[in-house]
């Protein structure tokens, strides 16, 4: 474990306002089960708030190639089981995207692209994709399943050449990176001039979680980095962008899914809900909800 700067202005001035299950912040959990792409595993880490530019995050963090190289491990039945459910929310997703394009299609990169459920949707709508993923289980899942190849490891250290794509997306990545700072500075150079990213991230600032508090069920341990509008802002012009774009992100996920993902708050309220959902045969039912996930659209700041 180390102790973590602030990723926007490398302060280390900051006040608690999430306390771990420990007084200095640290945890002791099985990384794989952490850094799971399911994991729902909750309250475990010491956030803080930077004085400076306040921004929130956690410290301490484990090292950047501990996270890689737990991210790179085990399999996940339960996340891709949901990729069907994905595709509702992807099909929404890339309308805002091709909006922010004039409809044109181009090369589009998906970094931390998981079982590649947006890829899929890119690719049948006529995009020529790529995608990135540390987990190798959901590398071979992907192809295996949807026939696209995507590359195993993580963006910074990728050989695509600058300016090679038209648009980057990040479908609930940044706030998992250890380096959220580098990530976009790399997203910037691969992107042409006139290229977009697309990033979303759960909103600490946003009404969700200001009425659930420590309840707020993104606060999970794999989370590092907690932004709001304001801080996203900060983190985005500081690498070389300007947003153009934020809204209310909804996502949709089967009625089962949601249940079990419940489990980590109230277990006595999972198991009864799991009994009426299994008793009325709901757990397939789509569910769109939206608990702060926000929607970010970017252009590149020309010099």
């Amino acid at each position: 474990m180390k102790d973590t700067e602030c990723n926007i202005c490398g302060s280390n001035d900051y006040i608690v306002v999430h306390q771990g299950l420990k007084d200095d912040g640290s945890i002791n959990l099985d990384t794989k089960k952490v850094y799971a792409s399911s994991s729902n595993i909750v309250g475990n880490d010491r956030i803080v708030k930077c004085n400076i530019c306040e921004l929130k995050y956690v410290t301490p963090q484990l090292e950047a190639k501990d996270i890689v190289e737990a991210y790179s491990e085990g399999s996940d039945e339960k996340f891709v089981s949901q990729n069907k459910w994905r595709m509702v929310t992807f099909k929404r997703c890339l309308r805002e995207v091709e909006k922010a394009t004039c409809s044109k299609k181009g090369r589009i990169l998906d970094i931390g692209t998981a079982g590649g459920a947006f890829l899929k949707v890119a690719k049948d709508a006529g995009w020529n994709v790529a995608g990135i993923e540390p987990n190798k289980w959901l590398c071979n899942w992907c192809e295996k399943n949807y026939g696209i190849k995507i590359q195993q490891g993580i963006l910074e250290k990728t050989k695509y050449k600058p300016k090679s794509f038209e648009v980057i997306t990040l479908w609930d990545v940044l706030e998992h990176v250890p380096d959220p700072s580098a990530t976009l500075k790399k997203c910037r150079e691969l992107l042409t001039d006139e290229g977009i990213l697309v990033v979303n991230y759960p909103d600490i600032g946003s009404m969700p979680s200001k009425l659930m508090r420590s309840k707020w069920i993104f606060l999970l341990s794999v989370h590092l980095w907690y932004f709001t509008p304001k801080t996203l802002k900060k983190i985005l012009s500081k690498t070389g962008f300007q947003p153009t774009l934020f809204k209310k992100h909804w996502q949709t996920l089967s009625l089962g899914y949601l249940v079990y993902r419940m489990e980590e708050y109230s277990k006595v309220l999972a198991k009864i809900s799991g009994f009426f959902v299994r008793l009325l045969h709901l757990g397939n039912l789509s569910i769109p909800y939206w608990l702060g996930q926000t929607l970010v659209v970017a252009k590149k700041k020309i010099n």
